[in-house]
């Protein structure tokens, strides 16, 4: 049958913090949608102004981190008039600023946790524990936990290093999950249980202690209150093709949203393609999926 594209590019590496999953991700990629039958170009990105060879007929991106999740690469594409997974340009701004997205939630309905932004030069005035972040990064490149009035100094001076903003959010003790959704379907849910008690840069890609319970075990009116949920938080931040949504939830069974990443990592550690198999949707298959939904 005939594809609705046939000769696509996969943009990878980028220039953030978070180059070398990208690059790891965009090749998976590209691997799967060559199984798939597609005609593959892989770019590796440096520049914001980069260019696409001719007779590409759709891109999906697979930049993770500033510019490839923040509207940046998608501008470029609708500059060059090709259509590209995942959100566009105003929905990838807000959904990784995780203050705006926070705004947006809170007028939604969706629950979030408490939280406070500082400028530098600002004290803190919520008490521990709490989740220190910069606003503008991924793959909890810069977030630190602080359990103690100790911990502030070097969670702050972390944090500073890539932002000017930091937001201070308080820490919701309890389980973590994540919830994929492609192409309005929702995926099963995974549980993530790692040896430090939070998801960060370590825990998702430099050890393998980190185990994941696909699909979680929750009750059914839990599972069904984060599914409902990951597809109130794709309406509220425009979100489109696919994405994850990552929670947390209360030893009460409360479950609260903390972001939406839209363009969840693809590599041999990334949720999304392991919840896709749980589906039974194999990773070619998904990759498939994913580029169908390309769009300007």
């Amino acid at each position: 049958m005939q594809k609705k594209f046939q000769n696509v590019a996969v943009l990878k590496g980028g220039f953030s913090a978070e180059r070398e999953v990208s690059l790891e991700s965009g090749a998976a990629i590209a691997n799967g949608l060559r199984k798939a039958g597609y005609t593959v170009t892989e770019i590796d990105v440096t520049t914001p102004g980069f260019t696409v060879p001719a007779g590409i007929d759709a891109v999906f991106i697979a930049l993770h981190g500033t510019f490839g999740e923040d509207g940046g690469a998608q501008a470029r594409l609708t500059e060059l008039g090709l259509p590209y997974v995942g959100a566009d340009i105003e929905s990838s701004r807000i959904s990784f600023d995780k203050i705006l997205t926070e705004e947006c939630l809170r007028k939604a309905g969706v629950p979030v946790p408490a939280s406070e932004v500082l400028c530098r030069g600002d004290a803190p005035t919520m008490l521990p524990p709490v989740a220190v972040k910069p606003p503008r990064q991924g793959s909890s490149v810069g977030c630190s936990l602080v359990f103690d009035e100790s911990e502030w100094p070097l969670a702050l001076a972390d944090a500073w290093q890539y932002d000017d903003e930091i937001m201070v959010q308080r820490f919701i003790p309890g389980r973590e999950f994540t919830v994929g959704v492609v192409d309005g379907e929702v995926l099963p849910i995974v549980e993530i249980v790692t040896a430090a008690g939070w998801y960060d840069y370590t825990a998702k890609y430099k050890v393998d202690t980190t185990r994941y319970v696909i699909p979680a075990e929750l009750s059914e009116e839990s599972a069904q209150r984060m599914r409902k949920l990951s597809l109130e938080t794709f309406a509220a931040l425009g979100a489109r093709g696919f994405g994850r949504v990552d929670f947390r939830m209360t030893p009460e069974g409360e479950p609260y949203v903390l972001e939406l990443n839209t363009i969840p990592g693809f590599t041999s550690h990334s949720l999304l393609p392991k919840a896709a198999a749980e589906a039974g949707i194999e990773f070619s298959a998904l990759c498939d999926r994913i580029m169908k939904t390309a769009s300007l």
